[in-house]
């Protein structure tokens, strides 16, 4: 598979992030998906001694400072693997959360190109004045304060030129990989890395749209219609493309400036309350939340409310799944382990089998240490780390979208707490829960799932005589067939073809041998004597070289058993 990468616009890269790998030790796993090979069989030079002081570090600093050096891609990639505290333990989901996207800016000169081109003229005819040097500049795009005729000031974010072909050659090379590591590392399978490279892909193209982050800003600003603790800057959709975001500019306090909270002589605790409330209700209520709440996307403003910027990563929560995370979450404050279990097991993927009694009990355990414990002495996202635990020992892991939700949750009490040491998400977030639970089962609620119910019901009684009749038909015309899928048949029958293949190219072989024998043998005189001979000796070398297919095909084989 290795050997398609190959390529022109991809070969040179692929023996960047190799060198890269092996420089910070992970020169284990450049040889085992093969990468090592196909750049030495391309004629690419690996250097295979630097890792030595690098293997002084810990694994998952060298992992984030490998993300780091291979540019936005990998250190998006970092930041996603940071959210998935049920395949991470937390010592590599914190090293990872280190991630910064803060990178030299580049000069204006570079940039103004794609932004007259974008604003469809030069952009100091449309402003008053614009601070050509970067407010921040980040892996895929740096932020420009200007102002309008009204004295509005707004923020261009511009997307760096040229990044959106680096991402797509990384994300061609990263799919490749997912699928080499499920068939070379079979013990890698579990944590889905074809899935994680799906969404990963879809997440980073949306977050190159910076027409869709607006969408994703309006539409949570329309959720907070009426809730006065939230600003969203607005948009300048006049100005606003995919490479090119126009909004209000944010006058507050940096979410990780406590000191200024301080100064600024605003009430910690009624923020924590206030930003506690915005998260709960985006996750529990609009089923609509921002993925990526860091204080470096969180201001607080004079007047006590909290500004949201930068919704590039949002999370999506189905209507079923809200009222899941509510049981898990009424579970654990009420310490009901069977309640827990069932919901765990709910996101269980089908394909793996678990152990149920075995996962019960280590709920039950882990339930136990609350029992009596006073809500506003609960930790809550002490008891998600926990519950992550108990997946990753058990071989589970949760689907993407809660991963991005328990994150969310993690890094909100840990705002919450850096604001008020007192903060009580349990006690913040049950009536969020209780809610959740209520409208499941309230009257109308129950009314609309039994309607719906029984539509479907009608439906399926209006279509069973033509599906009958359809299916005898078929019967009649010996068109129906049974499809049974064996794995251990399809590996037996793969060893099978291999095993064919080898002796066919060893009949090959002996027949070019034989063959070629025969051909310098008759060799007498003359001139169309040395074709004869050329003939027989590239007859040799052919089968030299399937010879040396059979046995690296055999030794390969050797060493996957």
């Amino acid at each position: 598979m290795w050997e398609t990468l190959g390529t022109v616009r991809d070969l040179g890269r692929l023996q960047e992030i190799a060198s890269v790998l092996i420089r910070y030790g992970f020169g284990d796993v450049v040889k085992r998906i093969g990468m090592a090979g196909a750049l030495e069989r391309a004629g690419r030079l690996l250097h295979w001694h630097h890792a030595e002081q690098m293997l002084r570090m810990e694994s998952p600093v060298r992992l984030r400072r490998a993300l780091q050096e291979l540019g936005p891609t990998f250190v998006k990639l970092g930041q996603v693997l940071a959210t998935r505290v049920d395949l991470l333990p937390p010592d590599w989901t914190a090293e990872l959360g280190g991630l910064q996207n803060a990178v030299p800016a580049l000069p204006w000169d570079a940039i103004r190109p794609q932004l007259v081109e974008d604003l469809g003229r030069d952009p100091e005819e449309l402003f008053v004045r614009l601070e050509r040097a970067p407010l921040a500049a980040a892996s895929l795009a740096q932020a420009h304060r200007a102002w309008l005729a009204d004295g509005t000031a707004v923020v261009l974010k511009v997307r760096r030129p040229g990044i959106r072909e680096v991402i797509e050659a990384d994300l061609r090379l990263l799919a490749r990989l997912a699928e080499i590591v499920e068939v070379q590392a079979p013990d890698l399978k579990r944590y889905r890395p074809r899935e994680i490279v799906q969404q990963f892909a879809i997440s980073l193209r949306r977050e190159l749209d910076f027409a869709a982050e607006c969408r994703n800003a309006e539409r949570i600003a329309a959720n907070f219609a009426g809730f006065d603790g939230i600003l969203i800057p607005r948009v300048h959709w006049q100005w606003t493309c995919e490479r090119l975001n126009v909004q209000d500019h944010v006058d507050g306090i940096a979410g990780s400036d406590l000191a200024a909270v301080d100064a600024a002589g605003l009430d910690r605790r009624a923020l924590a309350r206030t930003g506690a409330a915005i998260v709960l209700k985006m996750v529990l209520e609009d089923g609509w939340f921002h993925a990526d709440p860091h204080p470096g996307n969180v201001f607080y403003l004079a007047d006590g409310r909290i500004a949201v910027i930068d919704f590039g990563m949002v999370g999506r929560i189905s209507a079923q799944r809200r009222v899941q995370v509510a049981q898990l979450l009424h579970g654990l404050v009420a310490q009901d382990a069977e309640a827990v279990t069932d919901i765990l097991l709910e996101w269980t993927d089908g394909g793996i089998d678990v152990d149920e009694t075995r996962l019960q009990a280590d709920t039950e355990q882990f339930t136990d240490q609350y029992r009596g414990v006073p809500l506003k002495d609960l930790r809550m996202g002490a008891m998600l780390v926990e519950v992550t635990a108990i997946l990753r020992r058990h071989r589970l892991s949760l689907p993407p979208d809660l991963a991005l939700m328990i994150k969310a949750f993690l890094t909100l009490e840990g705002l919450g707490r850096q604001l008020d040491p007192d903060f009580d998400m349990a006690g913040e977030a049950r009536p969020y829960v209780e809610q959740a639970m209520l409208r499941r089962y309230s009257p109308r609620t129950l009314a609309r799932r039994g309607r719906r119910s029984m539509l479907g019901l009608v439906d399926l009684l209006g279509d069973l005589p033509r599906d009958l009749r359809r299916l005898l038909q078929a019967a009649r015309r010996g068109r129906m067939r049974a499809q049974i899928e064996v794995p251990t048949l399809d590996a037996f029958g793969e060893r099978i073809d291999r095993a064919a293949n080898r002796m066919t190219m060893g009949i090959v072989t002996a027949a070019l041998i034989i063959g070629s024998s025969i051909v310098m043998n008759s060799v007498g005189g003359g001139v169309p004597n040395r074709w004869l001979m050329a003939l027989g000796v590239l007859g040799f070398l052919g089968a030299a070289f399937a010879g040396v297919w059979i046995l690296v095909s055999i030794w390969r084989s050797g060493r996957r058993r």
